[in-house]
């Protein structure tokens, strides 16, 4: 993997969009506990057709496949723990067969990595209540860093994204498991569903803007921000992140819908703005000029979103 040297991320960028959304919407079974990884495993020709229209409507940083990937999911799956760590290598390998594509482009490679919640199957990423230890959430996250961090700097990610953060423990013990390499790149994007004022706060409680202070300390942070947050918010916590560092912001927010965690669906909110992809655009506009470099989509977000923000950023 490169150092953070090699990226610049001050200058206005465009992030690809919603990954596991866009394969259901292709047919893909994403139902099982690895979620996107299970197409990963089986139809990795449908991630490189994802990807493949993400660039296409001019995105110039790619996440990769990887969300769900983790020794520990693996193995309450009752698969070889192992078959992860290759995964990780192999969504990486897919994302950069992709831009072969767009020789002519200039594109980054972020290697997606969810929280521990992700790997327990439950929706524990969008609470935090965690019922391990800090060693545990340590070894979970230096397990998937060392399998990328040591990959050939040539064919490996250009920065580490850790998405979905639900609280401020488990950004310390990421800091923690960060520490053999303080040359890597990465960015911290939280989900921050309570925005009651004036709390602005992350799933967990933590205020956003103590937790976008702790990560603005590591050597590794190249960028910070939200992901998975309704875009109606991100007006009022833009400025949290603002006050917090000076690094620059990743915004990559699902399409305002709201998520049925009991039903296990998304639904419209009948009080938030429409999720097409003109009104996603015209918003996106705001938050670049509230000081956002990096914008993109998360949940539900498809590749018209992406296409209509390269273009209101035109």
């Amino acid at each position: 993997m490169k150092s953070r040297d090699h990226l610049d991320l001050a200058s206005h960028h465009i992030l690809d969009g919603g990954m596991a959304s866009e394969l259901e919407f292709l047919g893909a079974d994403i139902s099982g506990p690895l979620w996107s990884a299970h197409v990963l495993e089986a139809e990795p020709e449908k991630i490189l057709a994802v990807h493949r229209a993400y660039l296409e409507g001019g995105a110039d940083i790619l996440l990769t496949a990887s969300y769900q990937v983790s020794r520990k999911g693996y193995a309450e799956f009752g698969l070889d723990p192992a078959r992860a760590d290759d995964a990780l290598l192999r969504s990486v390998e897919i994302a950069r067969q992709t831009c072969k594509e767009f020789p002519d482009r200039r594109i980054l490679i972020a290697a997606s990595l969810g929280p521990y919640g992700a790997a327990l199957h439950n929706g524990a990423e969008y609470h935090g209540n965690y019922d391990c230890s800090h060693a545990e959430l340590v070894e979970f996250h230096r397990s998937r860093i060392a399998v990328l961090a040591e990959s050939d700097p040539e064919t490996g990610p250009d920065l580490l994204a850790f998405e979905t953060l639900p609280s401020l423990p488990e950004v310390r013990a990421i800091g923690e498991a960060l520490e053999p390499w303080p040359n890597l790149a990465a960015w911290f994007c939280f989900n921050s569903p309570d925005h009651r004022a004036p709390g602005l706060q992350i799933a967990h409680g933590e205020l956003l803007r103590d937790c976008a202070a702790v990560v603005a300390s590591f050597p590794q942070t190249v960028a910070i921000g939200l992901n998975c947050t309704q875009p109606r918010w991100l007006p009022i916590l833009i400025p949290e992140l603002k006050v917090a560092s000076n690094k620059p912001i990743v915004l990559y927010p699902n399409s305002g819908e709201g998520w049925d965690a009991e039903n296990r669906c998304w639904t419209e909110l009948p009080d938030g703005p429409g999720n097409s992809s003109e009104s996603f655009a015209q918003q996106s506009k705001q938050w670049f000029a509230a000081g956002a470099q990096i914008i993109g989509g998360c949940c539900r977000t498809r590749p018209a979103h992406i296409r209509a923000i390269t273009e209101a950023l035109r």
